[in-house]
């Protein structure tokens, strides 16, 4: 009872705290807000200076708020202290048979680390290293092992109902090119046709392309009327000549992974002069089976640029799922990325009860974190070593990234990094700002509200303040 009494008086005196704090939050902020229709309860805001000094501004900084995609600050500066800023993934191939002359008499085995970024151009350098080897013709099949990950029912239209969109491709070991496609139309009005090509090109996959039409463009992807499955891709509507050149990038949820990656592997293999006289299905590194070569991807230090300062959905789910195989050397799961974060925040003296974790990359409508953890855990990094590889990740205000639009005009500009997050009703921001004073601080600004759309000006309004009081 004794217990309780003092837990209520706590939460009490944190209301009544927060309540206070919320005053204080600068007039060209909480104008903005009165101006968007955004109430108090619905943000959450933390600002302090980087080595612990006290509190510049906040407002209702514990509560539990959709952090969108500045969540990629938690995987990434997990990743970065719990792997390394030089830890790279390696893909590898095995050879399980006899090799004679140009000829592997058994099959060739192609097992994934989960690498983010293993595009068309690198598995086309890798290829040629297993090339360089003396193996021309494989007289087996294909094997791919994906099992560092666990394999697992995934839904791409789950979040938002359109599975086409390249974000919403899942994780995998042998993550390819990050499983999308690109399909570019050219009216070539002499020769009365649409050039279409697409890239990256996969073995067994036809497309057929639309008629040459004229006329204003309009909804050029609807005239299309595009069918998508796992066996091809048909454009049986017309393609406008008013169009010009257009590419349309989508994510071809049919395919499997297995067959995303054994299509393009068929491809580029046969331009490199390789046969394959087998099938591609998934399988393990038998213990017969004799390293061929591998591929290193690049650092973390890199890697986390294209997450952050882009916000890359796709490489933080498979970022926040090397977490969890490497930290456990067991398959990778999402819950297990969550939980090993969630250790190595308490391990940092982070508490953070109201943090709840789906896919690492806020892409998410469960994801839960609120603006004094994120605070805490900026500061936090700021004291790490691998501080400047964390803050260089992030987009400079009005220079690059997500930010390379907003604050152009203002003192602010260039001197902030700042990760931004976008949902429909959230939008956020985070990062360190670099006052006039040489100061830097920490800013955190959440907003949940079907009005958050609007709140991007009292977001930019805090920015500036920080720079100018700061």
């Amino acid at each position: 009872m004794q217990i309780l009494k003092r837990l209520t008086a706590a939460c009490f005196l944190f209301v009544i705290a927060g309540a206070a704090l919320a005053q204080n939050l600068p007039p060209v902020v909480s104008d903005a807000l009165k101006k968007a229709e955004i109430p108090p309860y619905a943000i959450g805001v933390y600002v302090q200076q980087v080595d612990g000094g006290p509190v510049m501004t906040a407002s209702n900084w514990g509560a539990p708020l959709s952090p969108a995609s500045t969540m990629k600050l938690v995987t990434t500066g997990a990743a970065l202290d719990i792997l390394g800023p030089a830890f790279t993934w390696k893909t590898q191939a095995y050879a399980d048979g006899r090799q004679a002359g140009e000829v592997l008499h058994g099959d060739l085995i192609i097992k994934g680390s989960g690498d983010p970024k293993l595009v068309v151009e690198n598995l086309w350098l890798f290829l040629r290293r297993i090339r360089a080897q003396g193996i021309r013709e494989i007289r087996g099949n294909l094997l791919l092992d994906r099992s560092a990950f666990e394999e697992a029912a995934y839904d791409p239209a789950s979040f938002d109902n359109d599975p086409l969109k390249p974000y919403n491709a899942g994780p995998d070991a042998l993550l390819l090119n990050y499983k999308a496609l690109s399909f570019r139309f050219v009216p070539d009005q002499t020769a009365g046709l649409v050039r279409l090509t697409m890239e990256p090109p996969v073995d067994g996959f036809p497309v057929h392309s639309p008629s040459l039409a004229n006329g204003e463009c309009g909804d050029w992807r609807a005239r299309l009327q595009p069918e998508f499955n796992g066996e091809g891709a048909r454009f049986d509507g017309v393609f406008s000549t008013a169009c010009g050149e257009k590419a349309w990038f989508i994510h071809p949820y049919q395919m499997t992974h297995a067959q995303y990656f054994g299509g393009v592997f068929r491809r580029i293999w046969a331009e490199l002069g390789g046969t394959l006289t087998g099938e591609v299905r998934s399988g393990i590194v038998p213990p017969t089976a004799r390293l061929v070569t591998e591929w290193q991807s690049p650092p973390l230090s890199e890697i986390i640029r294209d997450i952050n300062k882009y916000s890359n959905n796709v490489m933080a789910r498979q970022l926040l799922l090397t977490i969890g195989n490497q930290a456990l050397q067991l398959p990778a799961t999402p819950e297990r990325g969550a939980a090993v974060v969630k250790r190595w925040l308490a391990k940092k003296r982070i508490e953070a009860p109201e943090l709840a974790i789906d896919n690492g990359s806020g892409l998410s409508r469960t994801e839960r974190i609120s603006a004094l953890t994120l605070g805490h855990l900026l500061a936090a990094a700021y004291q790490s070593p691998t501080m400047p590889e964390f803050i260089a990740s992030m987009p400079l205000i009005g220079l690059d990234g997500t930010m390379r639009k907003r604050l152009t005009m203002q003192t602010v500009a260039g001197n902030g990094h700042i990760k931004t997050g976008t949902l429909e009703g959230v939008r956020a921001i985070a990062g360190y700002v670099l006052g006039a004073s040489g100061k830097r601080y920490v800013v955190v600004f959440l907003i949940n509200h079907r009005n958050a759309e609007r709140g991007q000006q009292a977001q930019d309004a805090l920015l500036q303040w920080v720079f100018e009081r700061g």
